[in-house]
């Protein structure tokens, strides 16, 4: 199968690319770069997504045509099918699924014009059709915290906006978790809010609320949470050692993908507590950033902030929360300190206290809306 690197990003370049590559005879289609990727790849390939994340490692990740489809098809199963507004970035897969959910379904996506702001989203799901030949037609987005946050920001006192999110039959989110205040704000509004789980190596989405999707099956082992099923990655291009790491045989040949999350499945309930390797060691103590994470999010101003570690002459190790100005301009950064120190304290116990607060004009995201992870941590290293 030819593969095709596509230079641009515009959202219908891209739905046109997928179409072929996904509904039709290719080419395969590579978003996100392809500058050292091979001209050909093997039969069955639709796609493959270039993205170096939040750690800013590099990845090319190949996804069959079988593995896409798997995917949408057990979307539309578990929420419905209708009509989707395209609001994230074409190019990353959370972007790609929602182009792909819309192909299958036998439409193309609506497509947000130009940056995302609360009254661009507005204006994109007010135009997308109510009704078809006399039937009503649900409407569906994926959208990312950040986005849902300014949104919520603008819809609790702007009417219009409020309408918009109560107008979609579900919005999913993911590529981080999502704040549990921001999530009952968003609920007040009347949005109806699917909490999802994957990454790129899952085709997108697989777990929905916890739960997977038809298909997909989760384990355990050691602490983290491996994925298995029709929706997984063929693997990394031109990176057999890594595929062959991250993407494993049990002793019946099942093959399971290890996200590197650590979690728990209790009845069939997914729940997530951190990455394994986002951890520090601090005066002797294991430290997960995530749990001190979810601690600050609970804090009034502080739901979009982030939490990345540094060095310490004294303990080796510490961790620094990083906020956005506008988040806290009534309060005292001192004061937000010594609140989250607090917290902190109370919820994991002293020695995960955060060192510092960095307060910015703006907290630094990836084109995909997380946090840049790298660049923060490279801010607070100096």
């Amino acid at each position: 199968m030819r593969l095709q690197p596509l230079a641009s990003d515009d959202p219908r370049d891209v739905v046109r690319a997928l179409r072929g590559a996904v509904l039709g005879a290719g080419p395969a289609v590579a978003l996100g770069g392809g500058a050292n990727l091979p001209g050909v790849m093997p039969a069955g390939t639709a796609l493959v997504v270039t993205t170096s994340g939040s750690t800013g490692i590099p990845k090319s990740v190949a996804l069959s045509r079988s593995a896409l489809t798997s995917s949408a098809l057990a979307t539309a199963a578990r929420i419905g099918t209708g009509a989707w507004l395209l609001a994230l970035p074409a190019t990353y897969i959370a972007g790609a699924q929602v182009i792909i959910r819309a192909l299958v379904a036998g439409r193309d996506p609506a497509i947000l014009a130009g940056a995302f702001t609360a009254q661009t989203f507005t204006a994109a799901a007010s135009a997308m059709a109510a009704h078809e030949n006399g039937e009503a037609v649900p409407h569906f987005t994926s959208l990312v915290p950040a986005q849902l946050q300014t949104l919520v920001d603008v819809g609790e006192t702007d009417a219009a906006v409020a309408r918009a999110l109560a107008s979609f039959e579900a919005i999913l989110i993911g590529g981080q978790a999502l704040p549990p205040v921001l999530a009952e704000r968003a609920a007040a509004l009347g949005a109806r809010i699917v909490r999802t789980y994957g990454s790129t190596e899952t085709s997108g989405g697989c777990v929905y609320d916890g739960r997977p999707l038809d298909g997909v099956d989760l384990r355990v082992v050691d602490g983290e949470v491996q994925v298995s099923g029709p929706t997984l990655a063929d693997g990394y291009v031109g990176d057999s050692e890594r595929t062959d790491d991250i993407f494993v045989r049990d002793a019946r040949g099942i093959r399971w993908y290890r996200t590197g999350d650590a979690g728990t499945v209790d009845d069939g309930v997914l729940r997530i507590t951190g990455r394994r390797d986002n951890v520090i060691v601090s005066g002797g103590v294991n430290i997960s950033l995530d749990r001190v994470e979810q601690v600050v999010r609970t804090l009034p101003g502080l739901t979009g902030a982030v939490v990345v570690p540094t060095t310490d002459d004294r303990w080796g190790e510490a961790s620094v929360v990083v906020a956005a100005r506008s988040a806290l301009v009534e309060r005292a950064d001192a004061d937000v300190l010594a609140a989250l120190r607090q917290a902190v304290a109370d919820a994991i116990g002293a020695p995960a206290r955060p060192r510092e607060l960095v307060v910015l004009d703006e907290v630094p995201h990836l084109p995909s809306g997380k946090p840049d992870r790298a660049a923060l941590r490279a801010l607070v290293r100096g």
